[in-house]
């Protein structure tokens, strides 16, 4: 069927903004009426009530529920014992999903909601990383746990460091070790590691 677009004789009126026209048609003007009727009816509303209203359900349960089910499957799967790499790289997979829910929200959701469930699941998948040595890759992802979640997650700053000592990378972890001190303060595990990579480095030094 063709579309016919009509060009209608619309007029604004500058003082009250009500709409009206010379075109008869008595649809139109049920349309006007009732556009008119509802533009006086929101003038008239206190000014609290023309605030636009928060979404009814600001974040979907549904979603927050599926992200800690992959994160509770993923660590009682480095839970058993003795982590074979097979049950290491299991857990890398769950995280994997839990952080991609998490990054997938929609953009009207709480941005700090997304970065405290993404900080903590990238720190978890550096855990599982090195349980697998996989030095890099653990690294890279609890650097990533720490940028989104700096203070309160000590972890993450100490698996950092753990990994780019068991990569050699001595002068890179005291940089990396004393910066979470700073945003951690005295951290029991951060601080344990410090004195380990202090020691090397002096002896190192003695040794040159």
């Amino acid at each position: 069927m063709d579309e016919t677009f009509t060009l209608l004789p619309l007029r604004i009126d500058p003082q009250s903004k009500a709409i009206t026209s010379l075109d008869q048609s008595l649809s139109l003007k049920s349309d006007l009426t009732a556009l008119n009727s509802l533009h006086r009816t929101l003038l008239s509303l206190p000014p609290e009530a023309k605030q636009t209203p928060p979404p009814p359900l600001p974040t979907n349960p549904k979603r927050s529920a599926q992200v800690q089910k992959m994160r509770e499957q993923g660590n009682n799967s480095l839970r058993k014992g003795n982590v074979s790499a097979a049950q290491a790289m299991e857990a890398v997979k769950l995280y994997t999903y839990g952080i991609e829910m998490a990054l997938g929200r929609p953009g009207w959701e709480p941005a700090a909601l997304v970065r405290e469930e993404a900080g903590l699941l990238y720190a978890n998948r550096a855990q599982a990383y090195m349980a697998a040595s996989m030095w890099p890759e653990g690294a890279a992802d609890a650097e990533t746990s720490a940028e989104l979640k700096r203070m309160g997650n000590g972890k993450a700053w100490w698996r950092r460091g753990r990994c780019l000592v068991e990569m050699g990378r001595w002068e890179e972890a005291g940089k990396w070790i004393k910066e979470g001190l700073e945003v951690e303060g005295n951290e029991g595990e951060l601080a344990s590691l410090a004195k380990e990579v202090q020691k090397h480095l002096e002896g190192r030094e003695v040794l040159v």
